[in-house]
């Protein structure tokens, strides 16, 4: 399956500009031949703590319907930054429509706190995976990647782990080293995806990436490009894990102990 990592410079709150960035990146995945793209955390606004602005009732939701007429125009599964108004309770999700219909829905599990976003947000508590075109596809957002427990309560029904983010520049070593060893504890790809330019007050460079299951780089290293096109081969998630059957000696239930 080929999938398209975007590294788009998000318009800080302006989901009406970030929506034509969102288009012209669909125009050339299509011409490229992707079968799903992926859009970095919030992407339509960037990391905001304006849960009143960015948040929209899945029902009535114009982000939401945007998504889906693109997946279907297009021809692609779309993965993307969203946020939920549930009531008044607020979720930075990651989402994946194709044809029109919602594929996947997913609650970040972390919010981070260091930022104050578990002040306006809720956790979510549910991990899930998606079969894209005979791909079993899993996906987290940005700072669920400092917490390897949930890669693992995912990995043995996946091959690919999405992580969607907005992850500055200060801390973009953790961000690139974390990446490559979920791929290599977990066995699976790893496809990062984050946004680039400024957005209140942060700065974010070009650095999304992705690792094959036995950790090895798939994209160059600081690419300028605003599209990255990679291909991803189940069989050879299921030929490593043959070949080195190191889950096998995984003891979650002695694990499971240890936080008793």
């Amino acid at each position: 399956m080929k999938i398209g990592l975007t590294q788009m410079d998000i318009v800080w709150e302006n989901k009406a500009k970030n929506m034509v960035t969102v288009k012209k990146l669909l125009e050339q995945a299509q011409a490229s031949g992707v079968e799903l793209i992926v859009f970095p955390e919030m992407t339509l606004t960037g990391f905001t703590m304006n849960t009143s602005f960015a948040g929209e009732e899945m029902l009535f939701s114009e982000t939401l319907q945007f998504f889906k007429d693109c997946s279907r125009k297009y021809e692609m599964a779309i993965a993307f930054g969203f946020v939920e108004d549930f009531g008044e309770e607020y979720y930075n999700k990651l989402m994946i429509v194709s044809k029109g219909r919602i594929l996947y829905d997913y609650d970040k599990i972390h919010p981070f706190s260091y930022g104050e976003e578990g002040r306006h947000y809720i956790g979510g508590h549910e991990v899930k995976t998606v079969d894209i075109n005979e791909v079993a596809v899993s996906g987290f957002v940005c700072y669920d990647l400092r917490f390897p427990e949930i890669f693992q309560a995912v990995a043995d029904q996946t091959d690919v782990i999405l992580v969607i983010a907005n992850w500055p520049k200060e801390r973009i070593v953790h961000w690139e080293t974390l990446l490559r060893a979920r791929a290599i504890e977990n066995q699976c790809y790893i496809v990062g995806v984050n946004r680039i330019g400024r957005g209140n007050g942060l700065e974010y460079v070009e650095s999304s990436m992705a690792f094959d299951p036995l950790g090895e780089r798939l994209t160059k290293a600081h690419s300028k490009s605003d599209l990255m096109v990679i291909n991803v081969d189940p069989d050879m998630v299921h030929e490593v894990r043959r070949q080195y059957p190191f889950r096998d000696d995984r003891k979650p239930d002695l694990y499971e102990t240890f936080y008793k």
